[in-house]
């Protein structure tokens, strides 16, 4: 990711220490801290699932495949829901947590999770607290939270008080395909691996795409719809 633009420095995720690992219990993150959620109820057409884009810990970035991903998916006429990036306590792993629970309380039937980097250690903090109507999640790059990062990013014990680790490993309550690369510098292969195994997802290795980000050379990510549709079609 990039140091500057792409993800926040802190990694496409980065938490600060203002969130104990329990935090969320009982506590109402600050997501008046995102930029507006759209609050009306969405639906997909024709029962199709709204797919709901859960990003790391970065601003808006035309080129990151996510936001194009969902431009696609938009001109097609899907329903499509990106949670906004937090405007404070970004580094919050509960008020990320409850950023994404704002937008998915407001889909009104199936949904399917996109989420990348930091996002999906998110993704799974919040599958353990709650509950929807999620078909699938595609889990892309996620970093290694338990192993120290490069220099530049949050250290061990930062991560630990903002909430992010240790990480959930118990197996996730719907269809998950984890796609990694070979050469992520904020995750391992290995260390990826046993993660997707750990939430009984199914591993997809890209190659060496990095951090799958424009800071590693990746705009358009065309395999997501390919993914995104396999499991779309597990439903039937």
């Amino acid at each position: 990711m990039s140091r500057a633009t792409d993800e926040s420095r802190a990694t496409d995720e980065s938490p600060t220490a203002d969130e104990s690992p329990t935090a969320d219990k009982g506590r109402t993150a600050d997501v008046t801290g995102t930029t507006e959620v759209n609050r009306t109820s969405v639906g997909g057409r024709g029962g199709e699932p709204v797919i709901v884009i859960v990003p790391g810990l970065r601003d808006h970035v035309e080129e990151h495949w996510q936001t194009l991903l969902a431009a696609r998916l938009s001109e097609a006429g899907r329903a499509v829901r990106t949670v906004p990036p937090l405007t404070q306590d970004r580094l919050s792993r509960a008020s990320q947590v409850a950023a994404l629970d704002q937008v998915i309380s407001a889909v009104a039937g199936p949904l399917v999770l996109v989420a990348h980097s930091a996002g999906v250690i998110t993704t799974v903090h919040w599958a353990r607290r709650h509950r929807a109507q999620v078909l699938g999640a595609l889990l892309v790059t996620p970093p290694d939270f338990e192993t120290p990062l490069p220099d530049g990013y949050p250290t061990p014990e930062v991560l630990a008080e903002n909430g992010w680790t240790p990480v959930p490993r118990s197996p996730l309550p719907f269809p998950t395909i984890v796609a990694a690369s070979s050469n992520d510098p904020l995750g391992a292969l290995d260390r990826v691996t046993e993660l997707a195994r750990n939430w009984a997802g199914r591993l997809v290795e890209l190659g060496a795409v990095g951090h799958l980000n424009p800071a590693s050379g990746h705009g358009p990510w065309p395999n997501a719809e390919e993914l995104l549709g396999e499991l779309e079609q597990s439903r039937n």
